[in-house]
């Protein structure tokens, strides 16, 4: 028995740590964008049901012994995916879809080893109930849950901030091929340990046989299954979109979404309907309510504990109906297929389905509706006050995704959403009095603002004013033909500072921004400089480019509040440096609600001996937020600059960290 748990454990463990790994190793290669985890999950999810209807085939259509060497041979085949690194020749060029381009890069990278590994739980608990008819195979569902969750409570504190991405990758690989051994332990041992007599055999049928399940039990664990993991990518692509796109924050909704698997199927009795049904019809009414921007949650200290407390009585609700609904041991690879192809429907729509088909997040709130209606089907033979009361419950939910859905239409012409977010373009402000503006928002972050009135359309605004840090350093090389570069395109604002003989170049990965900022504002059309725009990762295009001479290159290449982590590192400075001349400036945008990124540049300037300083500008006109930018130079004259002097504050790194890299970042010393 021990073996059995061993390699149920092991597995499970290595099942969940591969996938931060794998997302963490190609991040930068995707700009950084919080739809890579959502797309990683989806790949993890279809293999997972993979592997469990490989189990089911092979269990019910194969003899014993034919399985267990077929199981085996596969095993010995995948030591040869060993290690798990990437292949920088999957590293996109910029005008691909990058959905396809992951899942063809984990596909070649981990496909095989991770299809092996998500066969373990299903059918090691299949070898066990043959072994052991009197066991309780069900608790091995609980340790394989709890194998990943300690996966993914482990990888934020103990692994991502002290351990390097490549370090990861190989430690992973040698626990991989200790698995193998153990798998090949356990599959030999099933055969040894399975009941041979026909006595022994019709007792172990007995142990393990119970009613068929209907056609109506798997249309439910379909559904509960796929709304379970639906809610799962829902509430992650709401917190992480404002955020950053760091595995600590993916990982969060991951872990309670298995620790109420493990709960429920753990067979002590967790999960009560009657305890956990009005928690849960809360907890989608104040998620709903909490969607519009404007009366909703909006600091991070909120957000993510009512979303996770959301998310972990919505999970338990629908797992422990599951539990309640499983069958005998006989069907259990027929019931763990439906789960997990309920969970791949669920993430599919998330993930590939809702960005093509949804111009904005609608799917959250699409969700919380649905499952309200779920519930209101499974109450239906409960009292009839209760059933009354879910369906009020499910009304007011759904009055409340729809005032969201009013919230983010109203007054906004222009919605587009893709791979990399969703963007809005909204009019406002009193257009008689010369103060209308037009706006571009990427999920509820302002990136944006122009004036409609035509005499002010060339007036530098929002984070781009004359005092801000880049507009003093654009300032200083006014008299010149300068070349500066620009890596996020927002609006195209900087455009303004552009004079004839000048060359603006603007990175942009969202070509639904280029074309927003071409169509929809005049910074770029009015612009007397040259303008031209790339499309696809600012640092890959940087890294293939020639030099480029620029006298200023500004990084502002947010998304929302997250960060492009990959922009931040030693190995990013080194590109921006060869493209910056030796007198030239790096301008990089720093402000943000929840991280403290200037000591991040000051260390990595720091490791290159070069001066840095933060200017933040506190703009007296309120159409200029305030913001923070820090300038990287060697050029002392323009650290002189008495506008410049005045408005540089010392900068200081954090005590006993270390310079960000592709290889290693740490967000938690940087938290605000």
């Amino acid at each position: 028995m021990l073996l059995y748990a061993a390699t149920i454990f092991i597995s499970a463990f290595l099942l969940f740590l591969v996938q931060p790994i794998m997302a963490k190793q190609i991040l930068p290669w995707f700009g950084g964008s919080s739809a890579v985890w959502t797309t990683c999950m989806v790949f993890f999810q279809f293999l997972l049901l993979g592997g469990y209807a490989y189990s089911d085939w092979t269990t019910r259509k194969l003899r014993a012994r034919s399985q267990v060497l077929l199981h085996i041979a596969l095993l010995a085949l995948s030591l040869a995916s060993l290690p798990i690194i990437a292949d920088a020749a999957w590293k996109p060029a910029g005008s691909e879809d990058p959905v396809l381009r992951i899942l063809g890069l984990l596909l070649a990278t981990i496909g095989l080893p991770y299809f092996l590994l998500s066969t373990t739980g299903p059918l090691v608990q299949v070898w066990f109930a043959r072994t052991f008819p009197a066991g309780t195979v069900y608790r091995l569902f609980a340790l394989s849950n709890f194998g990943s969750l300690l996966a993914l409570i482990a990888y934020p504190p103990a692994i991502e901030p002290w351990v390097t991405t490549l370090v990861q990758s190989w430690g992973w690989s040698a626990g991989y091929a200790l698995f193998v051994l153990l798998c090949i332990g356990s599959a030999v041992y099933s055969m040894r340990g399975a009941p041979q007599s026909v006595a022994a055999r019709e007792t172990l049928q007995a142990m393990n046989d119970g009613p068929q399940p209907t056609w109506g039990d798997y249309a439910l664990w379909l559904l509960l299954s796929a709304m379970g993991s639906f809610l799962l990518l829902a509430v992650t692509n709401h917190i992480t979109h404002d955020v950053a796109s760091v595995p600590f924050l993916w990982i969060l909704p991951l872990t309670i979404y298995l620790l109420t698997f493990i709960l429920c199927f753990e067979g002590r009795g967790w999960y009560k309907r009657k305890v956990f049904l009005w928690p849960m019809l809360i907890a989608l009414g104040v998620m709903a309510y909490s969607l519009q921007a404007d009366r909703g949650v909006v600091s991070i200290k909120e957000a993510i504990p009512l979303y996770s407390a959301g998310l972990f009585v919505c999970c338990m609700f629908c797992h422990g109906e599951l539990a309640d609904m499983k069958p005998a041991p006989r069907y259990l690879t027929s019931f763990y297929l439906m789960v997990s192809l309920g969970g791949a429907l669920g993430g599919l729509f998330v993930g590939v389905v809702a960005p093509r088909i949804f111009n904005t997040y609608y799917e959250f709130g699409a969700g919380l509706i649905v499952l309200g209606a779920l519930a209101a089907y499974l109450a239906r033979r409960m009292a009839r006050w209760v059933l009354l009361a879910v369906v009020g419950a499910t009304g007011f939910t759904a009055f409340q995704v729809y005032a969201y859905v009013n919230f983010l239409t109203k007054d906004a012409w222009v919605m587009k959403r893709n791979f990399y977010g969703t963007l809005r373009v909204k009019d406002t402000g009193a257009e008689d009095e010369g103060e209308a503006v037009r706006r571009l928002i990427n999920g509820v972050i302002m990136h944006g603002e122009q004036y409609l009135a035509p005499e002010k359309r060339n007036t530098p605004t929002t984070y781009y004013g004359p005092t801000s840090g880049v507009g003093l350093a654009l300032k200083y090389y006014e008299g010149v033909n300068a070349r500066v570069g620009v890596i996020g395109l927002g609006a195209g604002t900087l455009a303004v500072y552009g004079k004839p003989g000048d060359i603006y170049r603007f990175y942009e990965i969202n070509p639904q921004v280029i074309e927003v900022a071409q169509r929809d504002f005049w910074f770029l059309g009015n612009s007397r400089a040259k303008i031209e725009t790339v499309l696809g990762d600012a640092r890959l295009n940087l890294e293939r480019e020639p030099q480029q001479h620029y006298d200023v290159l500004a990084v502002d290449a947010f998304s929302s509040d997250s960060i492009p982590v990959h922009l931040l590192t030693k190995e990013a400075m080194a590109v921006y440096l060869r493209h910056v001349k030796p007198d030239g400036v790096l301008a990089f945008h720093v402000t943000n609600r929840f991280l403290e990124l200037a000591p991040v540049v000051k260390r990595i300037a720091d490791e290159y001996r070069i001066d840095a300083v933060l200017i933040s500008d506190d703009a007296e006109d309120t159409n200029n937020a305030t913001t923070d930018w820090v300038l990287v130079t060697r050029n002392r004259r323009l650290l002189e600059q008495p506008e410049i002097k005045q408005a540089a504050s010392k900068l200081e790194a954090k005590p006993g960290g270390r310079a960000w890299t592709d290889d290693f970042n740490n967000l938690f010393q940087i938290l605000k």
